[in-house]
């Protein structure tokens, strides 16, 4: 289908922290591709974002800092505004669901759904903390993930597997706020009935079965366990005020809350007055209710969830709105071979590059684009990135352009000189050329960004070759026609770049514009022409597009990452020597049955990282344990291993195996895992252990 116009969204980041280089290749970096590509074609898009200023990561931010919700949104809003404009992340808005227009909004939005029926009100138990004397909203729970054990996982999401959670489906819960083992109290919500929707939700995602496999396939998992009601309310102090009686003290879930976000900013792009409106109608609608309109959400596949199930059943049952035509999420970026962690601080901080790379966003958006976590996760390395600007971005582009503008300069004073004659290859090329923006956006329409780069780079690798096959230098003196031709030809692919390369690297497509003096209101289908630079016409002075990354910028930032893992270790450390859990009585003690095992098999869990499946003999029976040790043992390494084994623990399901009890490790300050076995080799199986 042939869209009017385009609106397209980017994940509004939590204003609870600085952006880093996993949330710019997760979503900011890949929609701003395709957002300057959708403006070089001509076309009428809005790029739409803002911070997203309720969730409880706010909340948890402000009492650890000691300062209100407000100051530390006031604060990150602008760190992460100016960040973004700086990168080059060129959104026509970057708004905040704290402005009033996000408040009038979100509450009229609700109000709809709430006046049409469409909310089920329940009372229902929900986890409190009697220590802070307060509910605790899904991030204010922490516990075991019921489906791939990890410990950390949060009230709402495990980050580790990516399934939504609800909060009393966590294992051994616990605050946040206190530490405490949080109690069940009843409270009233409001819940959207995703379950009775479920069939209108199903047919809207088989209808994209075009969409990224990662997506597509995380949905259909959701639909097939079954969707269920998710309360759209939450007792908060923080956020939008529900606005029916009887919900005092209650605010809108920050997930029916944050995507209202990218309406309200659309609102807030159009000036108040006339130019707001179109033969009478609101202008911010046509972006957002007309069926001409393309909806594009970009985003990381921890949020794939809300995007493509709560987002379009919320604008469902309002009625009036568009549904996402499609919703493409990365993966997620590792850094030197560890998940990106903002809280351990082991993250690159765009801020801080900005300010230690001066001028060199094109590298950074280069080498995360090369990276770019499209259908697995990836890793960055410091290495890599000297690689990628050293031996992509200074040996090939900036060697072929630096080559040509210089020649030019040389040979010519910089005017460009007239084709004399084509020769075959000449023409061969000349044909290949005007290939290169169809090849290109076929990529980039696809969200094939890492494809659509290469292209890009290929471009300029025919260049280069061109110069190396044909030798302007050495004939320079023997048959000056053939030299004309070869530089105007070489030119000519300069100037092509500057359009292809404008969404991916739009620093140096700008000077290089600049240095070929072109016009800068070149589109899209004028990258298919080999005339945009006419005979006659004056370049002006060349300089490097890109100067090599030293051993020393690199060293700087490996040793700076090593700085911030000791600092967390040590903290990591600290906390340990202090940090004793509460007193327990021997009864306490003397309730828990822990044995001495052998183990007798072991194998992977499959489609899991850390989980292992062991048969143990307990010398009261032989069970079945899953431990999430994988990281640390190979199975093969540690049968007939004993170990020490909690046996009394009530079993629960890991991955669809009942898990029998508990095996006893200890861990290091490197957070390593090790088997806590009985001193004597030996020991009887069922010793206990006291």
């Amino acid at each position: 289908m042939n869209y009017k116009r385009h609106t397209v969204t980017a994940a509004l980041p939590y204003a609870n922290g600085p952006v880093h280089i996993g949330h710019l290749a997760g979503c900011y970096l890949p929609a701003d591709i395709y957002v300057r590509y959708l403006r070089s074609k001509g076309e009428d898009v809005k790029f739409i974002c803002g911070s997203d200023e309720h969730g409880v990561p706010i909340t948890i931010k402000a009492k650890k800092e000691g300062i209100t919700p407000q100051q530390v949104v006031d604060k990150y809003h602008k760190i992460m505004g100016d960040a973004f404009k700086e990168f080059g992340i060129s959104f026509d808005i970057y708004s905040r669901t704290s402005s009033k227009t996000h408040h009038e909004t979100a509450s009229e939005f609700f109000k709809t759904l709430y006046d049409k029926g469409v909310f089920e009100e329940e009372i229902t138990e929900q986890y409190f903390d009697e220590k802070a004397n307060q509910f605790l909203a899904d991030r204010y729970i922490v516990g075991t993930c019921p489906k791939c054990g990890n410990e950390n996982a949060y009230g709402d999401q495990c980050e580790n597997c990516g399934s939504t959670l609800n909060a009393t489906d966590l294992i051994n819960p616990k605050s946040t706020l206190s530490g405490e083992k949080p109690v069940l109290k009843k409270t009233k919500n409001w819940f959207l009935p995703l379950d009775k929707m479920q069939p209108q939700i199903e047919a809207y995602i088989d209808s994209h079965k075009d969409w990224k496999a990662n997506v597509y396939g995380q949905c259909k998992s959701w639909l097939n366990a079954g969707l269920q009601p998710r309360a759209m309310t939450r007792d908060l102090d923080w956020g939008v005020k529900v606005p029916v009686d009887g919900a005092e003290g209650k605010v809108l879930y920050v997930w029916f809350d944050a995507p209202i976000g990218y309406i309200s900013a659309t609102k807030d792009l159009f000036e108040p007055g006339e130019r707001r409106k179109e033969n009478g109608e609101a202008m911010w609608e046509k972006y957002w209710k007309d069926k001409e309109t393309k909806l594009v959400h970009f985003i990381g596949k921890d949020n794939i969830v809300f995007h493509c199930i709560i987002f379009p059943a919320m604008l469902m049952a309002e009625g009036s709105y568009i549904l996402p035509e499609n919703v493409p999420a990365n993966e997620f970026l590792n850094l030197e071979g560890n998940k990106i962690s903002t809280s351990r601080n082991w993250a690159v901080w765009l801020h801080e590059y900005l300010l230690e790379f001066k001028d060199k966003q094109d590298v950074l958006r280069y080498t995360l684009c090369a990276n770019a976590p499209e259908t697995k996760d990836n890793d960055f390395t410091w290495k890599d990135f000297q690689a990628k600007n050293n031996n992509e971005l200074v040996a090939i582009l900036g060697n072929f352009v630096n080559r040509t503008l210089v020649l030019t300069h040389k040979y010519y004073d910089g005017v460009v000189p007239v084709a004399e004659e084509y020769n075959k290859n000449d023409i061969l090329l000349l044909e290949e050329i005007t290939k290169y923006p169809a090849k290109i956006a076929a990529s980039i329409e696809q969200y094939r960004f890492r494809e659509a780069l290469a292209e890009l780079m290929n471009l300029a690798r025919s260049g280069n070759k061109y110069l190396a096959d044909n030798e302007p230098w050495k004939i320079a003196g023997t048959d000056a026609n053939r030299v004309k031709t070869i530089m105007n030809i070489a030119l000519q692919i300069c100037a092509n770049l500057t359009i292809v390369m404008e969404p991916f690297l739009p620093f140096t497509s700008n000077k290089l514009t600049t240095m070929l003096n072109l016009n800068e209101g070149l589109k899209w289908n004028d990258a298919t022409r080999t005339d945009l630079l006419l005979a006659g016409h004056k370049i002006n002075t060349a300089s490097l597009l890109f100067e090599k990354v030293e051993d020393e910028q690199i060293t700087f930032q490996v040793n700076k990452l090593s700085n911030s893992k000791m600092e967390n270790e040590l903290a990591n450390n600290k906390s340990e020597v202090q940090g004793q859990k509460p007193e327990i009585t021997f009864d306490d003690f003397s309730k828990m049955d822990i044995r001495v095992g052998t183990i007798l098999e072991a194998e992977r869990v499959p489609k899991t990282d850390k989980l292992l499946k062991l048969k143990i003999d307990t010398g009261i029976d032989i069970r079945t344990v899953v431990s999430g040790i994988a990281q640390y043992y190979k199975p093969e390494d540690i049968i007939g291993q004993q170990v020490s084994i909690l046996v009394n623990l009530a079993p629960r399901m890991l991955k669809n195996i009942e898990s029998r009890g508990m095996i006893l490790c200890s861990e290091n300050e490197k957070g390593e895992l090790s088997f806590v076995s009985p001193i004597k080799t030996g020991t009887n199986n069922g010793a206990i252990i006291k």
